[in-house]
């Protein structure tokens, strides 16, 4: 019996240790996509996924440009943003934008956080970002902007670098999808990997078919907005049209990392 029992934790603990390891070749494949072929994160944004196995321990890149990370890149943390025991300290500055979402969001499995030239154009405008697509539903939650100065940074640093900033800013998205960081960026969130970056894709999308529409004029912009009373129900395209877009992606960057 007892080796029985030691074979089915084997098992299990085997199982597990799978299922993260995919999730981390995913996380790579996640940040190659944002970096090469959606163009939503620069040399500095970053993306990270909430473990599956333990919902307080999060996975996050050490400090690197997205377009260059590996598996031996990517470091375990927990949701104080401390990393576990043995991993590397080359850390991101903001991990705790990734930290304070996924605690007080236990429904959000993936966060990013980019320096879109579009999303920053809009925090400043004073134009709000509105849905324009199908594929934005999300949008009409609201798109807040966030201004850190005021909780405590600065014009010379916006930086989220503390945890007190970080719960700031995650109570400032609340239960929204994504927020706008006046002169800094955006966050995203997803509750799984891919619809995080299918998110950050549409957003960007989203923003710059409104800017396009904005310049035409000819009077009254006409947008997508739900029905009075409506309840929010995702993004039309739903799980399937993210996963499809999803695994293109992932072909498109395992193409190129083979030649």
């Amino acid at each position: 019996m007892r080796s029985l029992a030691f074979l089915l934790v084997s098992i299990a603990v085997f199982g597990q240790q799978t299922s993260e390891k995919a999730l981390v070749s995913d996380l790579v494949a996640a940040n190659r996509i944002l970096a090469h072929e959606i163009n939503v994160l620069d040399a500095y944004g970053h993306i990270s996924v909430r473990s599956t196995t333990n919902p307080n321990h999060y996975y996050l890149s050490r400090a690197i440009s997205a377009g260059m990370v590996t598996a031996a890149d990517i470091i375990e943390y927990d949701l104080e943003s401390k990393a576990v025991p043995g991993s590397s300290n080359d850390s991101y500055l903001e991990r705790f934008i990734h930290g304070e979402i996924y605690k007080a969001r236990p429904d959000v499995m993936a966060v990013i956080h980019a320096h879109s030239a579009e999303m920053i154009a809009f925090g400043a405008s004073g134009v709000p970002l509105r849905n324009m697509i199908h594929t934005g539903a999300f949008i009409n939650d609201g798109v807040p902007v966030w201004d850190v100065r005021k909780f405590g940074g600065s014009a010379d640093d916006m930086l989220i670098r503390n945890p007190v900033l970080g719960k700031a800013l995650a109570a400032g998205l609340s239960n929204r999808t994504a927020m706008i960081l006046f002169g800094h960026g955006v966050v995203i969130v997803g509750n799984s990997l891919p619809t995080a970056v299918s998110n950050s894709y549409f957003l960007n999308m989203n923003a710059r078919i409104q800017m396009d529409a904005l310049r035409l004029g000819g009077g009254q912009l006409s947008y997508l907005e739900r029905e009075p009373g409506a309840k929010p129900t995702g993004t039309p395209a739903g799980a399937a049209a993210n996963n499809r877009a999803w695994e293109y992606w992932k072909r498109q960057v395992a193409a190129k990392l083979a030649k």
